[in-house]
Order: structure tokens, then C-alpha cells, then sequence
């Protein structure tokens, strides 16, 4: 089985970026446009330099994104976030029992869903927020674990066989 990396979108992060730049360029315009309305001893720089810090917000969130994965190998799943401090969850796949997408109206339209995934003998699921094609993905999910619990993750079907 080949290796699958799921990672969250970063389509809601560009837009992020280009509502804060459209932001920055305004306030350039406004600002040169409206001059004598200003106070004169305010710095040229102050109100853009003021927006240019609404550019933390997408940074964040982007330099999150940059360190959560989900990664789908052999009979394994395994769920990686953090960057210095890192958590790992490890999920065997023959032990899915269920997956659920979710998408919120802003979801559906930008091809992206949350993906919620629940494992025989835990009472917490595992949600991935953001990620594009959730519902190819969920499927990928469930076929790998069917596959897998109709043969066995090591043997390839000798107990299945007994």
C-alpha cells in the first residue's frame, strides 16, 4: 500500500492573506487620498503598519498548518501535530469502525470538509479539520480498513483462513 499524506488545506489561509493585503493597499490609498485629514505629525507608515499586523493572523494559522499531518501507511494511521513539542496519535486501520465527513456551507464551497474518525474500544474520536477531497479521503480511510480486517494487518489472511 502506498504512503498517504493528508494535510490541511490552505485555501482559507491564501484568502486570509489577500483580505489583509487588499487591507494594506486601502489604507495606502485612503491614506494618501485623505492626507489633509490627518493629523500631520502621524507617521506616513502608522495606519499601514497598523493592518500590517492583521498579517500575524493567516501567518499563524499557516505555520500551524505547516506542522499537522495525517499520514496513512501500511495498517497504520497515524495523526502528527506540533512542532517543537509534537503529538502523535496512532490508529490501527483494521480497528476504524467509522468516518465521518462534515461540511459546513464555506466547506462546500471551497472543497473542503472535516474528517472525524472513531476506533473499536475508544469513546473520543479523532477529528481533522480542513482538509480538500474529505470524502475521497474517508472512502481511501474505509476501503484500507476493510481490506485490512478481511486479511489481517500482518499475515495477509492466515487467520482469516483458521
Amino acid at each position: 500500500m502506498e504512503e498517504l499524506v493528508i494535510r490541511p488545506t490552505t485555501k482559507f489561509i491564501r484568502i486570509g492573506y489577500a483580505v489583509v493585503i487588499v487591507l494594506i493597499i486601502a489604507s495606502v490609498v485612503a491614506q494618501n487620498q485623505f492626507k489633509d485629514l490627518l493629523s500631520p505629525s502621524l507617521p506616513a507608515w502608522v495606519i499601514p503598519g497598523i493592518f500590517a499586523l492583521l498579517l500575524l493572523w493567516p501567518a499563524s494559522r499557516h505555520w500551524a498548518q505547516r506542522f499537522t499531518k495525517m499520514t496513512m501507511v501500511g495498517d497504520k494511521l497515524r495523526y502528527e501535530v506540533g512542532m517543537l513539542s509534537k503529538s502523535t496519535r496512532t490508529i490501527q486501520l483494521s480497528k476504524v469502525q467509522d468516518v465521518t465527513v462534515r461540511q459546513s456551507v464555506g466547506q462546500r464551497i471551497g472543497g473542503v470538509g472535516s474528517l472525524s474518525i472513531e476506533t473499536a474500544g475508544e469513546t473520543s474520536r479523532l477529528t481533522f479539520e480542513n482538509i480538500d477531497r474529505p470524502q475521497e479521503i474517508a472512502d481511501r480511510i474505509i476501503d484500507a480498513s476493510h481490506h485490512l480486517g478481511t486479511r489481517g494487518p500482518l499475515d495477509g489472511g492466515a487467520e482469516a483462513q483458521r
